[in-house]
């Protein structure tokens, strides 16, 4: 492709030249042609950034990743961390069982900030998009075993706001997708999930149904003929109309929820243990959601049908969070590309599976038996790099937390 991209500006520029000497209709049929061929290298520079932005194999990860950092600051096991970008710097927070959130500068390699004021272990942390596009802030928001959720300006090093109307755990959250995340999903304790407007702190809504607590909770993704401005994103009371959560509970079950109405619209039946983790797809694999449990399996779900796709078996012990992977790999039997999904589990591996089949895994990433001790929350972070020529290179880093404390990225 760039081979060709230089060939056609060299036709570009011979063509300019003769310009000035043609005269009549030859002279605008090759302005045609000029404009004609501006516009195939338009579409060639964008189908490049279109490949280096959306393509990752996994064969090119699996052969050259390897451990590049270690963040050491916990005492305790990990629960969960959240990757942003903000002011072209990246950052990581992460939530422990010692009862900390902290924040870590991924580029220097190094912590930045510690907040202290949770009384008990804290199971989940987001960055929050809505005070990212609202107001320039970079704030963090976490869940606690203490009852509360909690954010937390990182520039200020202060708590900013508590929810505290909670009478037990609170487990998973998640921001809203739609309304730049102006609304706080939260599972807990109380065998129901809350939606919560960050804007105004007030409870819209209890989705009721679960038969036990409630530990991880997801929204769907943006929708992609819906968008903040739209009118038909204003049609309920919340505004995202259309959208729905998903949840997996200590009853062992997923259920479907509608943001608007609050109801109920289907339920996945299949792991023996808890839910541990929950994620909705996109593009390729929008209809589908992820799951990790404690019965050591990963399940992929059909949304339209509600029934079971896929079962990965491979982990001998606890799976404590799934995700959709940034990578693909070539599928002989689907006669094409195939969509990679990934799960961490207790046994201090990470593994990638086939969407398309439920043979062995395709490859592990193997935590350190002594420091790990077993993994518990992982997340992807694309980095975009210039070259010499001024074209963008993306490459992609895998971070893990770790039942001991530490947090790997690997890349």
């Amino acid at each position: 492709l760039k081979d060709k991209e230089e060939e056609i500006q060299i036709i570009i520029q011979h063509w300019i030249r003769t310009l000035n000497i043609k005269l009549g209709w030859i002279k605008d049929f090759d302005k045609l042609v000029v404009n004609y061929v501006m516009s195939f290298l338009f579409f060639i520079k964008t189908f490049i950034k279109y490949i280096a932005t959306t393509v990752f194999m996994l064969d090119t990860f699996s052969s050259s990743s390897k451990l590049l950092k270690t963040f050491t600051g916990h005492s305790a096991r990990v629960y969960s961390i959240d990757c942003t970008t903000f002011d072209n710097m990246h950052f990581l927070c992460s939530g422990s069982t010692d009862n900390t959130v902290r924040v870590w500068d991924i580029e220097n390699n190094k912590q930045i900030q510690s907040f202290n004021e949770h009384v008990d272990y804290v199971y989940c942390v987001r960055f929050s998009p809505y005070h990212h596009y609202n107001h320039s802030r970079n704030v963090i928001c976490s869940s606690s075993n203490d009852k509360t959720i909690r954010f937390w300006d990182i520039k200020d090093n202060r708590q900013l706001k508590i929810y505290n109307e909670c009478t037990t755990w609170v487990g998973g959250i998640e921001f809203s997708s739609f309304n730049s995340g102006r609304y706080l999903c939260f599972g807990s304790g109380e065998n129901n999930i809350n939606l919560w407007d960050v804007e105004t702190s007030k409870s819209l809504h209890s989705f009721n149904g679960h038969e036990s607590g409630v530990w991880c909770v997801n929204i769907s993704p943006l929708q992609s003929n819906n968008n903040n401005d739209s009118k038909s994103n204003m049609i309920g009371v919340i505004g995202g109309n259309g959208y729905t959560i998903c949840s997996g509970s200590l009853d062992n079950t997923i259920r479907i929820w509608d943001i608007e109405t609050a109801k109920q619209l289907n339920i996945f039946k299949g792991h023996k243990f808890i839910v541990t983790s929950v994620k909705y797809g996109s593009n390729e694999l929008v209809n589908t959601i992820l799951s990790g449990s404690n019965d050591t399996s990963v399940r992929l779900w059909d949304i339209r049908s509600g029934q079971q796709i896929q079962e990965f078996n491979g982990h001998i012990s606890l799976v404590k969070a799934v995700e959709y992977s940034p990578f693909i790999v070539n599928n002989i039997e689907a006669s094409g590309s195939s969509n990679i999904v990934c799960s961490g589990s207790i046994d201090n591996t990470i593994r990638f599976w086939d969407a398309r089949s439920n043979k062995k895994e395709l490859y592990t990433v193997n935590g350190n038996d002594q420091k790990d001790f077993g993994i518990s929350c992982f997340k992807f972070l694309q980095f975009k790099k210039k070259n010499r020529s001024n074209y963008c290179s993306y490459s992609t880093n895998l971070f893990y937390g770790s039942q001991r404390g530490c947090i790997c990225i690997w890349g």
